[in-house]
């Protein structure tokens, strides 16, 4: 059974701008890295750009075999 509380996120994402996702889930800015990481010695964000502007779903499971973006391993 799936948990809502891993499901995907919907964002738009702007050309050429640098996105921090969260590799660790203590973000409370889910699916972007707040700083969090580092009080708690987690994993450092994943940084990313796309090349055009989109909207994408990115995961929030961190399960993910193509991050940042969802690939369904939350329903797993």
């Amino acid at each position: 059974m799936s948990d809502t509380k891993y499901s995907p996120i919907a964002c738009d994402l702007e050309k050429d701008k640098k996105y921090n996702w969260c590799t660790c889930s203590h973000s409370e800015n889910q699916p972007f890295c707040d700083g969090s990481h580092r009080a708690a010695k987690a994993t450092p964000p994943l940084t990313f750009e796309v090349e055009e502007a989109k909207e994408v779903y990115l995961c929030t499971c961190k399960k993910t075999s193509n991050p940042p973006y969802c690939d369904g391993s939350h329903k797993n």
